[in-house]
Formats: structure tokens, C-alpha cells, sequence
């Protein structure tokens, strides 16, 4: 019988790296080795183990050590920490529009009313904002805490006429209007603008701090900006439309390689032809890219019963997925992902704006050294204290501030380097002339090619089925 002194002459312990396991091991296998629990488990506590050892192990190893002779077992395990879940900001409202045409009461349908909006009154809840979840530390077989990751608070992103309630749980209307999502997800209530007709001389131009609802077409050479959403019931020209939220368009565009629909959110829209189309997210078009120019900040979706991208270019930060690419002339059709300017302008932007936090910091610290020695020798008067708090206050929300600076900066560097989600995905085929970019790679595509995904993989582009 082995003491458990003599032990580590035949068995040894390892741990993997976070302490969450340790491994037996013999290291001398001895036909006559015998030991008892009580001796096996003083072994294990002079190694250091004081949680999670597995006795049921303990035990066979006492009774047929032979079985262990040839294997590392995990003989204590601990508990591995279980982390928080962040919290979410949950709305109240619908933000998806009903998109059948209004029937009406003698069950003609009206197409004039396709879109029916959902708005909101004054006062009115739009969203709530539930609170992250505790987790949970672990336990490492040597007895120290494995600190769990916290869950973090899901913040409102506040943008125009809406209001906070004071313990940051509720956010609210503060006119009436409708519910806009713009550019980094910002959460607005615009009023509604609607034109029952055609965007054309008996019009004009449109510039409206709202949303914009155009129940017929516009026409080549006019320009509809909007805060909030612009919504077309009928087809866009070689017209410049120009939204802080989401543009939807019921019939197509056909730009004649003029003009510009640009949208902060999203761009959906029936068909694109000899256009120039660029949105902060999504572009989505139900049948068709012809010759067009289109840019999104995440996905190009093209993928409906058509799904046709030919000829121009289209980039995407993230992804592309149609169902054809290119043609049998072999038309020239560029496709592009990973490609993400709009990141890099707000790079730049962050670090604009961190250089002048830092500035505006410097000043508030010098003032604030001058106030806390008069103070430090009784000599402040009350308005200098009164502005010793506020300039401590401000102080509080600079760094705040820099300290979210700093976060979404290495968020987007993050993003930046990041390759990985980037890919092209062709649900039927992709025609010679088809050229396709990840990042600084290229592919020139020769033959046409069914069902196929590229992505980056270790310094090149590969190709997989699409499943």
C-alpha cells in the first residue's frame, strides 16, 4: 500500500490553463501499486486541490488503478463561471409598416393607401430598457473565484423629440409623429410630411425635418432630403433622395446615371437600374441590380425569384447574396466585401472628437487645481464653490465620455481587422467577367460556377457549396 507521501513518485498533476481541471496522470506503472482514498485524496489537497474532486474516480482508482495506467483523467473539476447577460432595449411599438393595400368597406382595394403608418402620440412609450442579468463566479479546483463577465446595461440611443424618464428605464414620444431608427440606431419621432402625387414642378424640391411619404413618383432632377424615413409609393428618376433613416421605394429606380438615393438606415426597394444607391446597413432589392453603383454598410441582399446583380459595382461591409452574378456575355460585374467606409469615417470622427475632449479636460483640471487650493486654504467664495461643483460635475461627463469614445474605438478596430464575416454568397450562378473582393483580395471568376459561398480564409478566397 502507497502512502500518499510516496504518491508523487508514481502520479502527477496538471492544470489546465484557467485552474478549471486538474489531470492524473501515472508517471510509473507498477503492476502492485495500491493505495487507499484517504491516501489519494491527501495527495491531492498537498497539490493543491481543495474543490471539485471527483471521488467516484478517486475511488476506481483505488480499487483497479490498472484501468489509469495509460490515460490522463480529470480528477477534480471546478465550476466554471457563468456570465452575465446583457441587457436589451425592448419597443413598444410596431416598427414594421403593414404593406396590404387599405380594403375598403364596398371591398375595393385602394392602392393609393399602400402605406398605412404607424404613429405615435405625444407621451406615448416607445421603448423599454431591461437590465442586464447578473451572472454568477466560478470555482477553480485550487479554491480561488473565477469572476464572471457582468452583463452590460443596454443604453438608449437617443435621438430627435423623444425624452428619457429619470431612471433610464422608459423612453418616450415628445410630439406626435412617427418612430424613426436612424444612423447607429438612434430612436426619433418625426412628424409626417405627405405629397399625394408625383415629386415634380407642382412640388418642387422637398427638405422636411421629418418623415416623407410620396404617394406617386419622383421625377429626374428633383431632390427629396428627410430627417427621418422617405417612403415612395411608385418609382424614383435620376432624382436625389437623401434620408437620415430608411428609403423604401415600391417600384424601382432608374437613376440614367444620375442623381443619388442615400439613406442613413436602410434602402428597399423593387429595382435598381443605372443608379447610385449607398445605405449605413442594408440594401434590399426584390428583383434586380443592373449597371448601378450600391454601397451598404452591412448586407446587399438580391436574392428574391430574380436576384440578378449585372454589370457596376457593389460593395458591402459585410455581405452579398444574390442569386445570379453576371450574365453568358460575360458583362463586367464587380461585387466587393469587407469593405467598410463608413467605419473608417467614424473612426476619424472619434478621434477628432477625443482630441477635443482632452483639450476641453486640460482646461477643466487646471481651473479645478486652482479652486482646490483656495479651498484647501479657506479662501472660497461662494460663487467660486458653486462653480467648483459644476466643474467637477463636467468633469464626471468627460470622462464618461472618453471612456465610450474609447470603447466603440476599439470596437470598430475590431471590426475593421475582421474578415471573417465577409462573404459572397451566389444561390445559383455566377458568370465569367464576375470579379469579387474581400478586403485587399481578389478573384477574377472565369467559368460560370452554381451555388457557391467566397470567403477569406488564411490570406486568400476560397470558394464552399452554398447549402
Amino acid at each position: 500500500m502507497i502512502g500518499h507521501y510516496a504518491l508523487n513518485q508514481y502520479v502527477t498533476i496538471t492544470f489546465s490553463e484557467d485552474k478549471g481541471i486538474a489531470y492524473l496522470q501515472f508517471s510509473k506503472r507498477d503492476e502492485n501499486f495500491s493505495c487507499t482514498v484517504e491516501d489519494l485524496e491527501s495527495f491531492l489537497i498537498s497539490q493543491d486541490i481543495r474543490y471539485g474532486i471527483q471521488h467516484d474516480i478517486v475511488r476506481r482508482i483505488s480499487t483497479n488503478p490498472e484501468e489509469y495506467f495509460f490515460s490522463r483523467v480529470p480528477i477534480a473539476i471546478g465550476e466554471p463561471a457563468v456570465n452575465g447577460v446583457d441587457g436589451q432595449i425592448r419597443f413598444t411599438v410596431d416598427l414594421e409598416e403593414d404593406r396590404k393595400p387599405l380594403e375598403k368597406a364596398d371591398g375595393k382595394v385602394d392602392y393609393k393607401e399602400l402605406v398605412r403608418l404607424h404613429n405615435v402620440l405625444k407621451g406615448q412609450l416607445i421603448a423599454k430598457s431591461i437590465p442586464p442579468r447578473q451572472g454568477k463566479n466560478g470555482m477553480t479546483v485550487t479554491g480561488e473565484k473565477l469572476p464572471f463577465k457582468p452583463g452590460k446595461a443596454a443604453r438608449f440611443k437617443v435621438g430627435k423629440n423623444v425624452l428619457v424618464d429619470t431612471d433610464e428605464t422608459g423612453l418616450y414620444a415628445a410630439i406626435d409623429g412617427l418612430v424613426t431608427l436612424t444612423d447607429k440606431g438612434k430612436v426619433n419621432v418625426f412628424p409626417v410630411y405627405e405629397v399625394n402625387g408625383d415629386v415634380d414642378y407642382s412640388t418642387g424640391n422637398i427638405d422636411f425635418v421629418g418623415t416623407v411619404v410620396i404617394r406617386g413618383n419622383v421625377l429626374t432632377g428633383f431632390t427629396v432630403k428627410s430627417a427621418g424615413d422617405i417612403r415612395v409609393v411608385g418609382g424614383v428618376e435620376g432624382a436625389e433622395l437623401i434620408a437620415g433613416g430608411s428609403i423604401e421605394v415600391t417600384g424601382g429606380i432608374i437613376g440614367y446615371n444620375k442623381g443619388l438615393v442615400s439613406a442613413g438606415k436602410n434602402v428597399k426597394v423593387s429595382f435598381i437600374q443605372d443608379g447610385n444607391v449607398v445605405a449605413g446597413e442594408d440594401v434590399i432589392v426584390s428583383q434586380s441590380i443592373m449597371h448601378s453603383s450600391v454601397r451598404a454598410g452591412r448586407d446587399v441582399l438580391c436574392n428574391g425569384t430574380k436576384g440578378l446583380i449585372v454589370g457596376g459595382t457593389v460593395q458591402a461591409g459585410e455581405r452579398v447574396v444574390a442569386r445570379t452574378i453576371g450574365n453568358t456575355m460575360s458583362t463586367a460585374t464587380a461585387v466587393e466585401v469587407g469593405v467598410v467606409p463608413e467605419l473608417r469615417n467614424e473612426m476619424n470622427e472619434l478621434r477628432q472628437e477625443l482630441r477635443q475632449l482632452l483639450e476641453n479636460e486640460d482646461k477643466t483640471n487646471k481651473a479645478l487645481y486652482l479652486l482646490n487650493q483656495l479651498a484647501g486654504s479657506g479662501q472660497l467664495s461662494p460663487d467660486k464653490a458653486a462653480m467648483r461643483v459644476k466643474l467637477n460635475a463636467t468633469k464626471q461627463s468627460h470622462l464618461r465620455e472618453e471612456k465610450r469614445i474609447k470603447e466603440r474605438t476599439l470596437e470598430i478596430e475590431r471590426m475593421l481587422e475582421d474578415n471573417s464575416r465577409a462573404r459572397v454568397e451566389v444561390v445559383k450562378t455566377i458568370y465569367g467577367g464576375s470579379k469579387i473582393v474581400i478586403g485587399r483580395y481578389t478573384r477574377f471568376v472565369k467559368d460560370p460556377t452554381e451555388r457557391v459561398i467566397f470567403s477569406y480564409t488564411e490570406g486568400d478566397i476560397t470558394l464552399t457549396p452554398y447549402i
